[in-house]
Parts: C-alpha cells; structure tokens; sequence
C-alpha cells in the first residue's frame, strides 16, 4: 500500500555520534539538538531478526535513553521524524535499511529489508545504520541546518518554533532570546494557568499539545479519528485526464500526509473506508478503484474495464497551502485548512 513513509522529506536532519564515557551509564542516548520536536524509533539486529520499537520522543535541547544497558547487539538502526505539531513539511532522519513499523507506540520483531510487514498495521520506514563501533555506550545527537551550536540553544529555538506553530506571532527561530517570544510565553503560560514552578519539559508538553489542535501542515493530509484502521483513496485532475490513486493505510489516532504540494490544484476527491469495512467518506463524484494498489487513469468505463466504480467526496483545496481531512466515525469531520 501507499504510505505516508513515502512521502516524508528525509534526511533534512543531520546525526552526529559521540561515545558516553561513564560505563555506569551503558545504553543508547538520543539528544535532540534541533528546534523541532522529534519521534524516534529503533531497531536492534538479533538473531536473525530485527527487534524495533518506538516512538521515544525528545523535546529540543533534550536527551533520553533509547536502549538502556549495554549495546550488544550486532548492528543497531535509527530512524526520527518531527511532530505533526510543527507547520510545513515533516522532517525525518534516515538511511536505507527497511524496518517495519506503525504510527503509534509499537514493539515489532521482523526480519532487516523484509518485502513486507507482517500485520496490516504496520509499514516500513528507511532507518540508518547507526556504527557503535562495539562499544557498550553510544550517544547519537541530532542536528539541522543552520545548526544550533549546544542544546541549551535548542531549547530556545524549539520553545520559539512550537510558539509559532501555536499561532503565536514569532520572529527568527533561533536561539537569542527575545522580548516577543518571552512575551509569547507568559501569555501562553497564563492562559493555560501553568504553576509558576511549571518545568521546560511541561511548557513543550503544553505548547505541542496546543499546536497540534490546530495544525495543518503544507500538502493535504488524512487524519484517522476513529478507533481501526481506514484505507483512503485519491481522485484529481491531472493534465488533461482524471487519475485516481490507492491505498493509503492509516491506522487509527493517526494521519497520512498523501500530497506534498497543493500548488496549481483546485479540488482533491476523497474516499476513505474501513479496512473489509463500510466506507466512511464517499460522494457523488465517480472515480476507478480497484482491490489492489492502484494508479488508474481516466474517470470513465469503469466496470468494463474490471475496475469498481465508486463514489468520491470532493474536498476543495485551491488557495490553500495545507488541507488536513479529519475523518470521523460519521464521515468528515473538522478539515483544516491553512492560507498562503
């Protein structure tokens, strides 16, 4: 199935490695020296397999364990993604070792470059081969370009950016403190009446949480708000004929950015349903789907050539930079859209 693995922009995040000294603190540690709020996951070769789990999140200027105790397994994988919480394109860190895994928490053995995942819930993502160089302790930091210099910096820039995305008016993302951006956070503090003692970690807990009720990142995404998974397809013009698209899995309490760009595009046909389950966003708009992954051109002669002929709901896009499609157990729900 089509995924939103493939869409991701990876590789916009750069990851340097440094040895912990201290073997009292054997394991792997993830520090985020980034302004973006990041998702990591892990995956560790052993026995034959790959044993993965996720998702560890790191706030900016922060570091967490990833795999306590002593590295000892024959290769270790990594792979990280910002929080649908920032604006614009997700950003991701990768490589090229497919490893199967799923849009919420998960624990998963498979084996390393597997064709396919074993469960419908899960897919695969591109995770890089992180080189401990047998050691008993690793630290791998994650940084962007521009770099921010310590994790202290980090830590600003992430506080500004997630001020932004929350619809705070910021200016530079960066680390120099600024008398908008403290302003920016009092408000924010007093409006959530956050205690005065209220830790870093709770004002990012707090500000993600908020950003994400209203975020609508650039490109159109499905948002799953049900309780299973769905499968979703696209209908669109293109060019001088219609071509439909499918599937995408979403599993549920998750979303699939499935266009990257809503450039030069004025309407974007949707129908999502559930997996051997009864369809939840259709329409009248007529589009060729088939069983199988599907790229189908032509709207017309569905049925004659072995094809479904099924209806799609039409959600309009133009003048729009991002288009989030909420689907609720009664249909759409809350579409969010962002002006350019």
């Amino acid at each position: 199935m089509r995924l939103f693995s493939r869409l991701l922009a990876v590789v916009t995040l750069a990851l340097g490695c440094a040895t912990l000294a201290s073997p009292a603190q054997a394991a792997m540690n993830l520090c985020n020296r980034t302004s973006y709020v990041l998702y990591a996951a892990t995956g560790a070769a052993t026995g034959g397999g790959v044993n993965a789990q996720g998702w560890t999140r790191v706030a900016p200027g922060a570091c967490r364990v990833v795999v306590a105790g002593d590295l000892a397994a024959a290769s270790y994988y990594l792979y990280a993604r910002s929080s649908q919480a920032h604006s614009g394109p997700t950003r991701a860190w990768g490589g090229d070792v497919q490893i199967c895994v799923k849009d919420t928490n998960f624990t998963n053995r498979d084996a390393a470059n597997a064709p396919v995942c074993q469960s419908d819930d899960f897919f695969q993502l591109p995770f890089a081969t992180v080189d401990t160089h047998h050691l008993k302790s690793w630290t791998a930091t994650f940084s962007e370009s521009p770099a921010l210099a310590t994790l202290p910096q980090a830590q600003m820039a992430g506080l500004k950016r997630l001020l932004r995305d929350a619809g705070y008016r910021i200016g530079a993302l960066d680390a120099r403190p600024d008398k908008a951006a403290d302003g920016a956070l009092a408000d924010f503090r007093k409006k959530l009446r956050m205690a005065p003692a209220a830790s870093v970690g709770d004002v990012f807990d707090a500000l993600e949480t908020e950003a994400l009720k209203t975020a609508t990142p650039a490109g159109y995404a499905i948002c799953n708000d049900t309780a299973k998974s769905v499968a979703a397809a696209l209908g669109q013009r293109a060019r001088n004929d219609w071509i439909s698209h499918g599937w995408w899995k979403i599993a549920a309490g998750s979303c699939a950015k499935v266009m990257d760009d809503l450039r030069g595009v004025d309407s974007v046909f949707l129908f999502v349903t559930r997996i051997n389950g009864p369809a939840l966003v259709t329409g009248p708009a007529k589009f060729c789907t088939a069983d199988i992954e599907f790229d189908i051109q032509s709207r017309t002669r569905c049925k004659e050539r072995g094809l479904a002929d099924t209806g799609f709901l039409e959600t309009r896009v133009n003048g729009l930079n991002g288009y989030a499609a909420h689907v609720g157990e009664n249909g759409l729900v809350r579409p969010g859209p962002k002006r350019r």
